[in-house]
Order: structure tokens, then sequence, then C-alpha cells
């Protein structure tokens, strides 16, 4: 593979600087971040009066801890627009992603968001081997989802040239990529094999493909599948973290000379490692639930939001800020199914949608191939256990999940009493996904 550390000059000053300068800027930033969110977004100033807090109160980094929690139900609670600390008009874009009451979750970006967005993503890209001239096959879900257009805008911040393929389409995706011939390639890293897969039933040989490095994102992937990817393409595969809540892609990203952890672009997202039963904030290098609060947002401020993803913290390398080591679980019951964020009780609800369906169910994760797959098995109600009932309630399902949280499901139905039951806690979720 292509030799890719950056050249002299390419980054950044603060990418290099020292971890007091780092530290310095961050409380300046923090400072201004919460004086915004407590005077702008009445959410805010309710939360942080309910706690006795007050953004005077912050004098050194340490007393974060002293402010309370974000969490994604306060998003869905305040739904549209109840957390944005600037009126609607001034509002530059709106992304969203699938709640568990049907509605999104809504963030909105200032221009001055969207430019922070894409310099950091241009940062991200960067740090992966990306240069200005660059060809960018972004096959990233366009639309509310916030990946492909964080993609898209950071990779023309750098001053490369955007295929904007978004998902889908896996014959023509391989055949625009034989023909464009981009370098990089911005994608899910299992659609990525999927796009393997379609190279070898084509015929051709991956290796000889124009692309010299892939930037996964939206869903973990372990190391394992990192070597499987850059043996097959003869390419790097580096990583790339964010969330809808705290911007969207390029919150944190790998570096192509070392890979060994995400760096957060800490002059723009303040992480802590915590507790997930406590709160409490661990020292780096324990691990713990991840939380950010951001720095320079306008738009929707977000402070200690709590992201669910467990990490630890660990000191930088190719840069100096800090490094997350890829996730390796959630605190809570949430699955990631092809990069869309899935929760057990989106499934239920739906289910108690459909007549003929009682609501007893259980979520198996397999995998089919490359592609991970969910089957949702479920009980009929004793008067719909016929087979054109049945058939009937399995259709209306499939709609509703499709529709409300934008995954393809199978469903089986099952007679009354088919689905097991649990003495304790229900056990939503089988995960019979192979352990890499």
């Amino acid at each position: 593979m292509e030799d890719l550390s950056p050249r002299k000059g390419d980054l950044d000053a603060i990418e290099t600087a020292s971890r007091d300068e780092i530290a310095a800027l961050q409380l300046d930033r923090m400072k201004w971040s919460l004086s915004h969110a407590y005077q702008n977004s009445p959410f805010y100033r309710a939360r942080f009066d309910d706690a006795g807090v007050h953004p005077s109160d912050l004098k050194s980094l340490a007393d974060l801890a002293k402010f309370p929690f974000t969490t994604k139900k306060d998003l869905r609670d305040t739904y549209p627009f109840g957390m944005f600390a600037v009126p609607r008009e001034k509002l530059t874009r709106i992304h969203g992603s699938s709640g568990t009451t049907g509605k999104p979750t809504v963030v909105g970006y200032t221009q001055k968001d969207i430019d922070t967005w894409a310099d950091m993503v241009a940062r991200s890209i960067r740090a992966a081997g990306g240069r200005a001239g660059d060809m960018v096959h972004v096959a990233y879900g366009y639309g509310l989802f916030t990946g492909g257009l964080g993609a898209h805008y950071g990779a023309e911040r750098l001053g490369c040239t955007v295929v904007p393929m978004s998902g889908g389409m896996t014959e023509r995706q391989v055949t625009l990529m034989q023909d464009f011939k981009p370098r990089i390639i911005m994608v899910t890293p299992s659609y990525m094999l999927s796009i393997l897969d379609e190279f070898r039933r084509q015929g051709i040989d991956p290796r000889e493909s124009s692309l010299a490095v892939g930037i996964f994102g939206a869903e973990p992937w372990t190391n394992a599948m990192r070597q499987e990817i850059e043996q097959s393409f003869d390419m790097h595969a580096v990583d790339i973290y964010g969330l809808s809540e705290v911007m969207g892609p390029g919150v944190a990203s790998e570096c192509v000379e070392t890979k060994d952890g995400l760096h957060i672009w800490e002059d723009h997202f303040y992480p802590e490692i915590i507790d997930p039963a406590t709160g409490e904030v661990l020292p780096d290098g324990e691990m713990g639930e991840l939380v950010f609060t951001t720095l320079t947002k306008e738009g929707l401020p977000i402070i200690r939001y709590r992201t669910r993803d467990l990490t630890r913290l660990l000191p930088g390398t190719a840069r100096s800020m800090r490094r997350i080591e890829k996730i390796t679980g959630r605190s809570d019951d949430m699955m990631i199914l092809r990069g869309v964020n899935v929760f057990p009780t989106q499934i239920e609800e739906q289910i108690l949608k459909c007549q003929g369906l009682a609501p007893h169910f259980q979520i198996e994760l397999s995998r089919a191939g490359r592609m991970d797959t969910m089957t949702v098995h479920v009980e009929c109600t004793p008067e719909a256990a016929d087979e054109i009932a049945r058939a009937s309630s399995a259709k209306a399902l499939g709609h509703y999940i499709k529709s409300v949280v934008g995954v393809t499901t199978k469903i089986e139905i099952r007679d009354p009493g088919g689905v097991a039951r649990s003495e304790g806690k229900a056990k939503r979720v089988v995960d019979n996904r192979p352990k890499e």
C-alpha cells in the first residue's frame, strides 16, 4: 500500500499544539458554549437552573462535571425545534435520525456550523490520506441522515472531486468506480464488503482498482474486517466517528500513518468518559461511556451528551489530541443494522399497530453473506392464526418497520405462546452474527 503519511505543512496548527494550548482553547470555548446555551436555549436554561448551576461556575475544565447530562430522550421530548439556540430562520440546514416514537430526533446547523462541520470532515479525510484533487466516491446515504452530505461537504472543502453516489445499486457502484477511478471511498464497512463481493462477481480483481483509501463509519467494525478490506483491495481502511446529535461524521477520525484509534478533534468537541451507572467522570485510560460537549456549535449546542458508546480515552499519537479506542459496545439496548440505529422499543411500537399480533416478540440478528440481517419473531393472536391473517400481519409489520425505522426485516409469525418468555427482563435481542 502507498505511504500516505502527511507532508510538512499539511496539518492545522492545533493538530500538533501542546496539551496546555489545547486545554486553554477548550476552556475558553467551553465558557462560550455554556453561556450561549444558557442564554439562548430555553431547554438548557431550565436544565441548568434545575441543577443549580450557572455558566459562571465553570472555572476549569473539571468543573464541567457540575453540569447536567443531555440524552437522546431530551431531543425527542423537545421535538422538533425545542433545543435550538438560534431562531429557526437562522438555520441553514436540518438533519434528523429515526426515534423510538416514529418521529426523528432533529438537529440544526447555522452556516457557521456547516462550515465547521465541513472543516472537520476535510481534516478527517486528510488524516486518512486524502488530498486536494482526489476523487471521492461517497456511498453513504444522502438525505436526513448526516453521513452522505457530511462526507460530501467535507470532501469538497478539502478540494476533492465528489461522486455523490449514495447507497444501493451495487452493480452500478462498481461500474462507476471502474470508469471514474476514484482514489477514496466513504461508505459503511458492511456495504464495502458487499461492494467487494460485486467486484468478484463481475470478475474484476479489486486489488487492481483505483481505490487507495477507504473511510468507514456509521457502524462498529473490527480490525479483522479492516484486514480483509485492506488485503482484498490493497488499500488503507480508516475509521471515522460521529453522531448527528454532536455534529455528524467527523467528530473523530483515525490517522492513516498509525491506525491506532480515533483522534478526537478536541478544538470543537470536548470528551469525557463516565461510569454509565453512576455518571462519575473516569480518568483517561478507563473504560466507560463516551460523553461529548460541543465547543463551537451555534444552532444546537450540546452539553455533556451521553452517546451510550463504550470506549476509553487515550493519549494522542499521530496528533496531539486524545484518541478513543474503536467502539466496543453500548450501554443501552440499541442495535446498529447496516448503519441504521434500531431500538427494540421501535419494533415493539410497530407491532402494536398491527391487528392480529400479540406484544410478544424477539429480534434475531444474523449475517447473510456480507450483510447483517434482522428477523422479527412475533406471535399472532388466537383469532388471527390462519395463514391469510398471518400473511397480512407480516406484510403490515414489515411495511411499518421499513417506513418508520428505515430497515428491511424478515417477519416470522409464530403460534400463540411461540416466543420464549422470561421471568425477568425480556431477552428482546438474540445476536447470532459471527464474533470476529
